[in-house]
């Protein structure tokens, strides 16, 4: 075990051991994806607590909980992963029957998003076996903090995680051709020997912003935001960013606004249909955000107060 984690263990004990963990449950445990000091203290507790470790790899997970001096034995660790996670997932199942305590992990991250899990969990889910998730590190929202890609504050805030894209060239043209359409900032992850492929891939959408996260917690960390087109050009400009686990963060389409034809459209609407209702359509048909849209329906239609209620959809 290394010295810096002693005293994290003793903090772990103190912060989480009062809390309630009943047995015959499967712990859902994100483990760090770079930086060891990453952990949780409630992941260290439940880690040492539990009496089998379900995981991607036994060895990568092996060095992992020795690292944190914590030492389960390889009756303690049982492979689940990609190509056995069905059948594995029985044998967690009838482990979780006997009353043991189960937790699972991946080689790093939060289990069951792009690492395997899912499968496992929705197995102990449908024989209706408690599941309890302990949250952490995460490339995906890592990367997204740090892009500032759904800080707009409108309708079409929020991302989509679209993962991998195919690795043949025919079919990630038409996932890029797709995702030119999707208005919100998308989430990609890609290996280092596929990045050039993705750049390229991407490059056709010219002006539009993404964020690259190299080697996000690690010491060589490096995240930048560039033009789709010039992705390519960024990724050769130095031969070390062709190394390590990459996350791509598709910024927002950019909608300039006509307002104009969105005032007409907005004046039409008004005229006709309640407020609530004309802001929606003219949502939907101009591609303005809706809270935009309402403050201008307010000035628009008089006797109206700029007053939203827990109801007003326009308020999300």
């Amino acid at each position: 075990m290394s010295a810096f984690f002693a005293k994290a263990l003793e903090a772990a004990h103190d912060a989480a051991a009062a809390q309630h963990y009943p047995q015959g449950a499967l712990y859902v445990v994100a483990t760090p994806i770079g930086n060891l000091a990453d952990i949780s203290l409630r992941a260290l507790h439940v880690l040492q607590l539990v009496d089998c470790v379900a995981c991607e790899d036994t060895r990568h997970t092996q060095t992992l909980l020795r690292a944190y001096g914590l030492d389960k034995t390889g009756a303690q660790l049982l492979a689940v992963h990609q190509h056995n996670e069905a059948e594995a997932a029985q044998q967690v199942i009838e482990r979780l029957r006997q009353g043991q305590r189960v937790a699972y992990v991946s080689d790093a991250g939060t289990p069951a998003v792009s690492d395997p899990g899912a499968r496992l969990v929705a197995a102990v889910r449908a024989v209706g076996l408690p599941i309890s998730p302990l949250p952490g590190a995460s490339s995906i929202t890592a990367a997204i903090s740090a892009s500032g890609a759904v800080a707009r504050g409108d309708d079409d805030g929020g991302f989509v995680f679209a993962g991998f894209l195919p690795p043949k060239a025919l079919m990630r043209q038409t996932a890029v051709q797709q995702l030119q359409a999707e208005r919100r900032a998308v989430v990609l992850l890609e290996a280092p020997h596929r990045i050039e492929a993705l750049a390229l891939a991407l490059a056709v959408l010219g002006e539009r912003q993404v964020t690259v996260a190299r080697e996000i917690t690690k010491q060589f960390e490096e995240i930048a935001t560039v033009a789709a087109s010039a992705f390519p050009a960024w990724l050769s400009a130095q031969p070390n960013r062709l190394r390590g686990e990459f996350v791509v963060v598709l910024h927002p389409v950019e909608v300039v606004a006509d307002t104009a034809h969105s005032e007409r459209v907005l004046t039409l609407l008004l005229a006709e249909l309640p407020l609530k209702t004309a802001v929606k359509l003219a949502a939907d048909i101009t591609g303005e955000p809706r809270n935009g849209l309402y403050t201008r329906a307010l000035a628009l239609k008089p006797g109206k107060t700029p007053h939203v209620d827990e109801d007003d959809e326009t308020s999300d």
